[in-house]
């Protein structure tokens, strides 16, 4: 049995260093004004993906990301670890998109690329926190879905099993395929990149990235090695509706971003004595902190 898997991931800001100019006038996230990570989460996912490819043959694992040219990292990251390729949305009309904007442009990349048998993704991505693209793009798409998966256990040309976490425990579940997960951060971390397919693909470009025509390094490697051309797509390219995407179909709009640090107006220092802990205790539950 083999598996189609597309992995959707972000590009995202590192939120552990928003300063004074993390937002535009607009209200939109400066990304160039923050260092641009994989998505943790995303991580967790890909790595999902890349075990089902390591346990059935024939697996393909393809990485859908949307954002400007420099995310096209985010898939030379998949196929240092194992992927077999990837898309990345890049388009003006994609900037600024809400969760509803976003969810819709990579509905229909997912269409154009041949509806998988499993759509895995983070549970949420740090910048938004939002946890709603996932659930928006099986809805879109008409996929089961089950969310804050910690394991995928099995999978056959029917169903799929997984574990989940939930409030106390852990939830094992079945569900119908094609359907869409996506996975918590308490899954299995990623595994490193490959030296051989960091080798491989270190020259792998989207046409955005490349120089203009006649200045192009290593030209001739382009067109004897194919895997070296990552697609690139715009709305025009999925058939999009321009009204669907980026801010014109983004209903909701982010007022600011802050970098708050939170400040101890005092501070205690416990030992590890009966009494200083049932102390501890009491406050706490004079306080309802607990309790």
């Amino acid at each position: 049995m083999s598996l189609k898997i597309v992995v959707l991931a972000k590009q995202v800001p590192d939120t552990r260093n928003v300063g004074k100019d993390a937002m535009t006038p607009e209200g939109t996230v400066n990304r160039a004004a923050l260092p641009a990570i994989f998505n943790p989460e995303d991580l967790n996912a890909l790595e999902q993906a890349l075990c089902l490819k390591d346990r059935y043959q024939g697996t393909t694992v393809k990485v859908v990301t949307m954002g400007p040219p420099r995310a096209t990292e985010i898939i030379r990251e998949g196929l240092y670890r194992g992927t077999d390729g990837g898309v990345l949305l890049t388009d003006r009309a994609f900037a600024g998109a809400d969760t509803l904007a976003t969810s819709y442009a990579l509905s229909m990349a997912i269409r154009k690329l041949g509806l998988p048998d499993l759509v895995i993704g983070g549970r949420q991505a740090i910048d938004g926190d939002t946890a709603q693209v996932g659930p928006q793009v099986a809805q879109k798409l008409g996929y089961n879905q089950v969310t804050y998966v910690t394991r995928i256990e099995e999978v056959t040309d029917t169903h799929v099993i997984v574990e989940r976490h939930i409030d106390g425990g852990i939830e094992r579940v079945k569900a119908p395929l094609p359907c869409l997960l996506t996975v918590n951060g308490d899954a299995a971390p990623c595994r490193p990149r490959n030296a051989r397919l960091i080798m491989k693909y270190k020259r792998a470009m989207t046409p955005i990235e490349r120089p203009a025509e006649g200045e192009v390094p290593y030209a001739e490697e382009y067109e004897k090695k194919p895997w070296l051309n990552i697609t690139q797509w715009t709305v025009a390219d999925v058939e999009g509706d321009y009204e669907q995407c980026g801010l014109s179909g983004s209903p909701t709009k982010v007022k600011a971003v802050q970098n708050i640090v939170f400040k101890a107006k005092e501070s205690k220092r416990l030992t590890g004595a009966d009494a200083d802990v049932e102390g501890l205790i009491q406050e706490l539950l004079a306080s309802h902190t607990i309790g």
